[in-house]
């Protein structure tokens, strides 16, 4: 047997708070489960003059049928709409049972994801909702977040009307980690959340990283921590929402799986790459150069703060008028017994996914970079990660015992 699911692909231009419908999105499972999507551009959407591609690589201004046999049938800027394993797991627990198929997760998942694409089964765009989490609702947040991780029945009336009001909205930014999206200082920033399992607070820790990145002329967004029931909230603000009259501008954002035209699957790891990635931005990028040194100092962070989670889903491209490099998000630590030799999730040079300078250093003309430049960008991150670190961690509030308990994740000897 053969099942067939359509639904139609909404998009908020530049400038715009509206939705616009911009083409229709056919999903087709064959008797042998294979999944075959197939999009087109509708004929009004082609003939608006503002029109822009949903993907300029994958889905450029055609009248055509677009057709992918990858991601069970889903195009990469769709998939990147789409929630991940966070999203899916609350929306499961609301549902009260899994979900048979990708576009249904869509469909599930609420108007606010990432980047600037709705999904629904009516021709016309729906309004966009108006209404936002406050962080008068973090408390109760944070009590909807702690039982959906824990597994714990939601037994009590007024915490299911938390899952389905509360944190329902912030279902489609990706990622493990509980999270949700409220509205913080008149503009919308992503909450998140520790766990009861954590080994040190992983608020305070990203929120510390995301100053040293800065230091180390990282593009970062404004991030702060507050104290909720006594336990750290981290607040990020989003870069691809922006305040004007009317609501909030919803930028165009593309995983750098996507860019790659990578997925998740092992056979496709060979893409998981910095130095491809720069290659993309290369061609796509309206500032190429400025980008490609961008990534090469994430890159080099990443590896002197031994983040070894650094895949493709936490990179990604953003347009607000072309496309640039998003800033940096998602920042860890991972603590390894290892001191000769850690791996990035990513290629980074000649070597591999070694974390190493020389590593580093082998590819450097593919981000634009001369050798001596290149060398210099690597020292100077040296000098800050390895003398600022702690600096950084005490000044947002990281107590000194979990300071030592990170420390080995800071330039480790290996990577010189």
């Amino acid at each position: 047997m053969t099942s067939r699911q359509e639904c139609y692909v909404y998009i908020v231009m530049p400038g715009s708070v509206d939705f616009i419908t911009a083409g229709k999105l056919v999903i087709q499972r064959s008797a042998t489960n294979e999944h075959v999507g197939r999009f087109v551009y509708g004929k009004s959407y082609l003939a608006n003059p503002r029109a822009v591609a949903l993907d300029p690589r994958e889905l450029p201004l055609a009248d055509t049928v677009f057709t992918s046999v990858f991601h069970n049938g889903l195009f990469g800027a769709m998939r990147d709409a789409s929630p991940d394993y966070w999203g899916r797991l609350i929306i499961e627990r609301n549902l009260e049972k899994p979900l048979p198929s990708e576009m249904d997760y869509l469909l599930n998942s609420p108007d606010d994801r990432s980047g600037a694409l709705g999904f629904g089964l009516g021709v016309q765009a729906p309004a966009p909702l108006r209404t936002f989490n406050r962080t008068i609702n973090l408390e109760s947040l944070q009590a909807a977040a702690e039982a959906i991780v824990d597994d714990r029945p939601l037994q009590s009336t007024s915490l299911a009307q938390q899952v389905r009001e509360l944190v329902l909205p912030g279902t489609s930014l990706g990622g493990a980690r509980p999270k949700a999206v409220i509205e913080h200082k008149g503009e919308l920033w992503i909450a998140k959340f520790n766990c009861s399992t954590d080994r040190w607070d992983n608020a305070l820790v990203e929120h510390g990283l995301l100053k040293l990145a800065h230091n180390c002329g990282i593009n970062t967004p404004p991030s702060e921590v507050i104290k909720v029931g006594g336990r750290s909230v981290l607040l990020v603000k989003r870069f691809d929402r922006e305040r004007c009259d009317g609501g909030f501008l919803r930028h165009r954002m593309l995983s750098a799986l996507t860019v790659l035209g990578a997925d998740e699957e092992v056979t496709m790891r060979s893409r998981w790459s910095y130095v491809l990635l720069a290659e993309e931005l290369r061609r796509l990028s309206e500032q190429p150069a400025k980008d490609c040194e961008q990534l090469f100092r994430r890159m080099a962070f990443n590896a002197l703060v031994s983040n070894t989670d650094d895949h493709p889903r936490n990179h990604a491209v953003i347009a607000r008028t072309g496309w640039r490099l998003s800033p940096v998000y998602d920042l860890s630590v991972t603590v390894q017994p290892s001191i000769e030799r850690r791996d990035l999730a990513m290629s980074c040079g000649d070597l591999g996914r070694f974390a190493n300078k020389k590593n580093l250093l082998s590819q450097h003309a593919r981000f634009l970079l001369s050798a001596k430049d290149a060398e210099n960008i690597v020292e100077a991150l040296i000098d800050v990660v390895k003398f600022d670190w702690r600096k950084s961690m005490r000044s947002v509030g990281l107590s000194e015992s979990e300071c030592h308990t990170i420390e080995s994740s800071f330039v480790y000897p290996g990577f010189l």
